[in-house]
């Protein structure tokens, strides 16, 4: 016998909305409470996200430069929190950038010299998926680098952030993190959507295989980070709430004025 659900008079004027009810009838089977969390999310992002335009805004008139990475595992959503941060700003003045594998001339120039060249300018919002702490991590885990240069960044990086820091550009740094059980049911999920399916690459392939080879370079990068600017790490096995503390996060490390005209 199917319990009964009771719902207060506001619960059900928001199921019977237009974002309801839409969201309702685009699953396969009705689910009244997660409809409702849903709606909640989207009240939340919606009130974040103007926040993010106040903040755009107060960076603009202020020639404020701005730098926000991320990283974390592979399907962990850095691409989805990117987006709903992103996707109302004005986007003449931010710029995503995921940089492909360095070409052979780039292989040749100071490691950190092809992320210095995607730096914001003034009042602009820069914000890379992944950055250059894919030598702390993903390249000496696939083998991409020598143990050298692995060291190398290592000692490098924390008075290389110190000098974009100090020279004026604001540094936000987020991790997300996801479980392993959680990554193999993304890169389900992902194998099975033909929309998707280009997300998988080889390095991908082998991420629940060299899992716990991630976790060790991961501990390292945090444990250096110590002597520098810390991550933020944000716990995305669920993706709306990830997102949510991700904008909050923003908000809270760029002191922007909040009650500037938008």
């Amino acid at each position: 016998m199917m319990e009964k659900i009771k719902f207060t008079n506001d619960q059900l004027n928001k199921l019977n909305s237009k974002k309801g009810l839409r969201n309702l009838f685009s699953k396969d089977s009705l689910n009244l409470p997660r409809t409702l969390r849903y709606i909640e999310y989207e009240k939340k992002l919606e009130k974040l996200q103007i926040e993010l335009i106040k903040m755009q805004t107060w960076a603009i008139q202020n020639n404020e430069r701005i730098i926000i990475l991320f990283e974390g595992r592979d399907a962990a959503g850095k691409g989805g929190a990117i987006r709903r941060a992103t996707e109302r700003i004005n986007p003449r003045n931010f710029r995503i950038v995921a940089l492909s594998r360095p070409t052979s001339e780039e292989r040749t120039q100071w490691y950190f010299q092809r992320y210095v060249n995607q730096f914001p300018k003034e009042g602009e919002i820069v914000f890379f998926d992944r950055s250059w702490y894919n030598r702390a991590v993903l390249e000496p885990v696939n083998d991409f680098c020598t143990d050298q240069e692995h060291e190398t960044f290592m000692n490098q990086v924390n008075d290389f952030e110190r000098m974009i820091t100090e020279s004026g550009t604001r540094l936000v740094k987020i991790y997300m993190s996801i479980s392993k059980r959680e990554q193999a049911k993304r890169f389900t999920d992902i194998k099975a959507d033909p929309l998707k399916q280009w997300k998988m690459s080889s390095v991908d392939e082998k991420a629940q295989e060299l899992w716990d080879d991630y976790t060790f370079y991961k501990d390292k990068m945090f444990a250096n980070a110590k002597n520098g600017q810390l991550f933020k790490i944000i716990k995305a096995n669920r993706k709306t709430s990830a997102r949510i503390q991700v904008i909050q996060h923003i908000l809270k490390l760029v002191p922007y004025d909040k009650n500037i005209e938008i």
